[in-house]
């Protein structure tokens, strides 16, 4: 990759680089790095190691410093625990380095399985069947933390946090018709999901550490076998529920048996949905009773913030196909989830 085509000023980051004592020399074969993400990944060489960068967009939203800042700060918290992630070499909160906050990471070595399985995987209904039970056990490490020993106390704001939900995403969605050309959200069933998840949220909850968008897309498993080797995409993560990331994992489940959106791994042999809960019960004292209010809760949020793709394609800022079809998925969670509720 010509360096005219690196969305990243590699002189500067040398320059960084320098005063952080991380290699000498020039940087090279960067390359970005795919998965869905509209961050930016870069990988590259300096002197015999390689490192990721991650930074925000080229046109960064008004929070996407603060995010960055964020994802840094809970995975070099998580070193040397249960949960696979990232390691962390260094971050840089400050953008003036090279227009953005962003910090670097180890090259995690693994696949992401939405993109297609190896033949191990593949091969074997019994790995993939180990796949899903390994997903569930990282969140419920993560749950399992002690937020506060670890310093991540001022990562978000656990009181009152079940009892925002409905109402922060339902002014997301409203926000939404000052795009120009949006005529509105033609979601089926989004007033009665938020209506229903109202009437039955939890009376209370013991916060913990939530990845927040924790499903198969943001995971990278094993070459060699079924375990993760990291978990990926923190930019949602915050202190709140932990059951939030299980109903975000039974939102966007592969499963035959229940409407919504089409699943991101075509192959069978992964865990059922029932099998993921039971799964997360033995690896957690949490009470797993309000386990479909948070997983309606999760198509619900999931959904308008899709939604939100396809209202910037009506004013231009999105492709209009991209915006159809994350509309169509918003659409089928909204399904899934009226499904829940009955």
């Amino acid at each position: 990759m010509a360096a005219m085509d690196v969305p990243v000023d590699l002189t500067a980051l040398a320059a960084w680089m320098d005063g952080q004592g991380l290699g000498s020399g020039p940087i090279e074969r960067p390359g970005l790095l795919g998965g869905g993400t509209q961050n930016i990944l870069l990988s590259f060489e300096r002197a015999g190691r390689t490192y990721v960068l991650r930074r925000p967009p080229e046109h960064k939203r008004d929070n996407s410093d603060e995010t960055m800042r964020r994802e840094a700060k809970v995975l070099a918290a998580l070193a040397g625990g249960p949960v696979p992630h990232p390691e962390v070499i260094a971050a840089c909160p400050t953008t003036e380095e090279i227009g953005a906050a962003f910090y670097l990471t180890e090259l995690v070595d693994g696949f992401n399985p939405t993109t297609g399985l190896p033949p191990l995987h593949a091969g074997d209904p019994a790995v993939r069947h180990r796949m899903g039970l390994a997903m569930v056990e990282a969140i419920a490490a993560l749950g399992g933390l002690d937020h506060e020993a670890l310093g991540l106390t001022a990562l978000g704001k656990p009181e009152g946090y079940l009892e925002r939900q409905v109402g922060r995403w339902r002014s997301q969605l409203e926000s939404y018709s000052a795009m120009e050309g949006y005529p509105g959200p033609d979601i089926p069933g989004v007033e009665a999901v938020a209506a229903w998840l109202d009437a039955h949220r939890p009376a209370d909850y013991r916060p913990g550490i939530i990845h927040g968008d924790f499903h198969l897309a943001n995971v990278l498993f094993r070459h060699d076998g079924p375990e993760l080797a990291a978990v990926v995409d923190w930019e949602l993560t915050t202190i709140g529920d932990p059951l939030i990331d299980l109903g975000w994992l039974l939102a966007t489940w592969p499963d035959p048996d229940a409407p919504g959106p089409p699943a991101q791994v075509a192959e069978d042999g992964f865990p059922t949905p029932a099998e993921l809960v039971e799964h997360y019960g033995r690896r957690s004292d949490r009470d797993l009773a309000p386990v479909d209010w948070f997983a309606v809760l999760a198509c619900y949020k999931l959904g308008i913030i899709l939604e939100g793709t396809h209202a910037r394609a009506f004013a231009g800022r999105a492709p209009q196909a991209t915006g159809d079809l994350l509309h169509a998925m918003t659409v089928g969670l909204f399904e899934r989830a009226l499904a829940r509720i009955g």
